[in-house]
């Protein structure tokens, strides 16, 4: 099983750069927070100062209105002397209304009213009350006087019959306007001093979070990584597919697409799909589920028959998902076909020492009691047995592989006092190569073998098996019969699925499903019928010029 460990940070797989991640995140977060702070900053402060600059305007002019619409001024206009009178009344608006000035002059701009008396009778400076004497408007102006830079209102003055006889200008020193500005703005820094404290804050705990979730590598050394493990599982024989816990797709590697997708097939994008989509009963939910590893389990993926090693992936003491690594049987073929073939050598020889050692216990025994005669006949019996069942299978099967094979199984049968009966009419006049021999060993081998499992438990005159296989016409026709309790119609309809078993054992019911899976490749079928001898019957078809192409096919001979 797999578990994700923390990498050993003293062991960098390239040098570091000058400044590790952590640094970078809390330096970029924190410059970024400070562009922000000073963009925010200098809009809400632009904002504050004009908002503040225009409610300073409005209030001189709402002031400046208010002084031009008092009768007596205009009244006092017509006076020798109209600043004595226009004085008295604006010096206490203006103390009022906290004004920094609160002027009235004629149309030549001559003072009738000043907070210095001494100014009164000058003419006003400023040069802005052009737009008021000429045109008549009512307007906010912001220029130098007397008193220094100001924010004024300027109204005229008209007398009862409209016309312009003065300006009155109302203004609030820039200074005094700056001060408030700077007031209500020193709140607005201290909030966003804070904020930046905080933000500044926030990046270094979300750069340690970050670092921590990649177990405290650099981004060279994760991006390394990642090409070396891609680099990894694409050059690899052996096809990888993982999953998450919800058995989806999360890596698939190349030699996996090509075990399980013809050539024809364009499946690029597989990932993020259910494993059940592409490949069913891989049994990756029940490593998921149980948490227990499958080891070199035979299965049917795609359409290649492969070995498979299936694990579970641990993270954090949970399980994360599944990987499952496998590889086509063929690509071993040769390996297990000479293991096969050593194993059914095996068991011939051990049969045929089992019952040799019988023969000599006979004739030694039979030379001790002085029956020479008797000794002499039971020899050239066994000779004229062993010859006899050399020539059936020489005469029935022209293919030294199907010979050596029947041989096993029929030592075998004898081990275990079964009988093999080979139909006189069987007949197999080429020899088969590549493929289409391999399917055929592996289907009589299986056939047989069950059929052997199935007789084993009668009584000893009712173990009985007939064969019978011919390639007379364009098929390969191969049939096992047997005498065991047959197979009931519920088993039937599941006999051939992987894994599926009548004996109800582990690591069962994969003969019959390789069987099946390995004929119809070469466009064949393999059937299950009522036996005449009240068990099971077997009935493999092969085609002969289907499937496959075959290696050194050639007519065989019987003599």
């Amino acid at each position: 099983m797999f578990h994700f460990h923390k990498p050993n940070n003293k062991r960098n797989l390239e040098p570091k750069a000058t400044l590790s991640l952590k640094s970078k995140m809390i330096i970029l977060i924190s410059l970024l927070i400070l562009g922000i702070f000073i963009l925010l900053t200098w809009f809400l402060h632009s904002f504050i100062s004009n908002t503040i600059e225009d409610q300073v305007g409005k209030r001189a002019l709402s002031v400046a209105q208010s002084v031009a619409n008092i009768p007596e001024i205009s009244s006092a206009f017509e006076l020798n002397h109209p600043a004595s009178v226009i004085q008295e009344i604006v010096a206490p608006i203006q103390e009022e209304t906290a004004a920094e000035f609160i002027v009235v002059g004629n149309k030549e701009g001559i003072r009738y009213s000043h907070p210095d008396p001494g100014r009164i009778g000058e003419k006003m400076i400023g040069g802005d009350n052009a737009r008021a004497l000429q045109e008549g408007e009512a307007y906010v102006s912001q220029s130098e006087g007397s008193l220094g830079l100001s924010i004024r209102g300027k109204v005229p003055v008209r007398d009862e019959t409209g016309n312009i006889i003065g300006v009155v200008s109302v203004g609030f020193l820039n200074e005094d306007v700056q001060s408030i500005i700077a007031n209500q703005s020193k709140s607005l820094w201290l909030t966003m001093i804070g904020i930046v404290v905080l933000g500044i804050a926030g990046a270094i705990f979300i750069a340690h979070h970050i670092k921590k979730l990649l177990f405290n590598m650099e981004p060279k050394d994760i991006s390394y990584l990642l090409l070396q493990k891609e680099a990894i599982l694409q050059s690899t024989h052996e096809g990888m597919i993982a999953v998450d816990h919800n058995g989806m797709i999360t890596m698939i590697n190349k030699a996996a697409k090509q075990i399980l997708f013809r050539e024809d097939q364009q499946f690029e994008h597989v990932s993020g799909k259910s494993i059940d989509q592409f490949i069913p009963n891989t049994g990756l939910f029940e490593v998921l589920k149980s948490g227990k590893s499958q080891y070199d389990k035979e299965m049917i993926f795609g359409e290649s028959i492969v070995l498979v090693n299936q694990v579970p992936v641990y993270m954090e003491g949970k399980i994360a998902g599944a990987v499952s690594t496998f590889r086509k049987k063929t690509e071993i073929e040769h390996v297990t076909q000479e293991l096969q073939q050593i194993k059914q050598y095996a068991n011939a020889q051990r049969a045929q020492t089992h019952e040799f050692s019988n023969s000599l216990y006979t004739i030694l025994g039979l030379l001790q009691l002085g029956e020479r005669e008797e000794a002499i006949d039971f020899i050239k019996k066994k000779r004229n047995i062993q010859e006899k069942q050399s020539q059936i299978l020489t005469k029935h099967a022209a293919d030294p592989v199907v010979q050596g094979l029947l041989q096993g199984k029929i030592n075998q049968a004898n081990e275990l006092g079964v009988t093999i009966s080979i139909h006189p009419d069987s007949q197999l006049n080429h020899v088969y190569g590549g493929d289409k021999q391999e399917t055929l060993i592996t289907g009589i081998g299986n056939m047989l073998e069950n059929a052997l499992e199935a007789v084993k438990g009668n009584q000893e005159k009712e173990r009985q098996i007939n064969l019978f296989f011919t390639d007379i016409g364009d098929d390969i026709v191969v049939e096992v019969d047997d005498s065991g309790q047959g197979i009931s119609e519920e088993a039937a309809a599941h006999i051939f699925e992987q894994g599926y078993s009548t004996k109800g054992e582990k690591n069962r019911g994969i003969g019959l499903a390789l069987t099946q899976h390995a004929v119809q490749k070469q466009g064949g079928q393999i059937m299950l019928e009522e036996g005449e001898m009240g068990g099971a019957c077997f009935v493999m078809i092969i085609p002969k010029n289907g499937g496959d192409s075959d290696e050194g096919q050639h007519t065989g001979s019987y003599y």
